[in-house]
């Protein structure tokens, strides 16, 4: 479980494919406190430290990972979100995420607004628990964010500074494929009325 709080945007130094996987070397400044088979979010995507080398760490993407993430689109030198799981004696300061990214997202626009930016995010729906809500939250590439004009198949998300400069948001232009969340209450009670009215 992850709370969407980013720790650090950290760097894609190697990239690996074998057969249907790929490896993804990064470098991160706690890579030295990371243990093998610890679970780090990545973009959003929980996956499993498998190697530690020095001041680098590797994960493994399975091809299902690949399909449903931007974990396919990585190039060297691209900045991943990364955060730990969230520890049981800790504040939850953003929002339950369980770092499984549920579709991808396009930018379609980035507007400045004096000092902020609003990104607005376009996907297609893949079912009823797939939207957003206003002033809900969403996980956009793993950090936990407001939904503001929330529409059917779209939504903005007003990022401030410091969230701009210590994510990949800093990266993310008009075309930018991110991966999305939606809130787990949220795709709950979509489920469960799904089934009341299906009967």
């Amino acid at each position: 479980m992850f709370s969407g709080i980013v720790e650090e945007a950290a760097t894609v130094v190697r990239l690996k494919k074998e057969q249907e996987n790929l490896h993804i070397t990064m470098q991160c400044s706690f890579t030295a406190e990371l243990k093998i088979d610890q679970s780090i979010s990545h973009n959003g995507v929980c996956l499993t430290v498998v190697r530690i080398e020095e001041d680098t760490y590797t994960v493994t993407a399975i091809q299902e990972t690949l399909l449903k993430s931007n974990l396919g689109l990585l190039q060297v030198g691209d900045k991943v979100n990364l955060e730990r799981s969230t520890r049981l004696d800790a504040r939850l300061d953003g929002h339950m995420v369980q770092g499984h990214v549920d579709l991808t997202a396009t930018c379609t626009e980035v507007t400045e607004a004096a000092g902020s930016w609003y990104f607005t995010f376009r996907y297609e729906p893949a079912g009823e628990e797939h939207m957003t809500v206003e002033k809900g939250s969403v996980a956009v590439n793993g950090v936990s964010l407001t939904v503001v004009n929330s529409r059917e198949d779209a939504f903005q998300v007003a990022i401030i500074p410091f969230t701009y400069e210590v994510t990949n948001f800093h990266q993310i232009k008009a075309g930018s494929v991110v991966n999305l969340e939606f809130d787990i209450i949220g795709k709950y009670v979509a489920r469960i009325l799904k089934a009341q009215l299906g009967k």
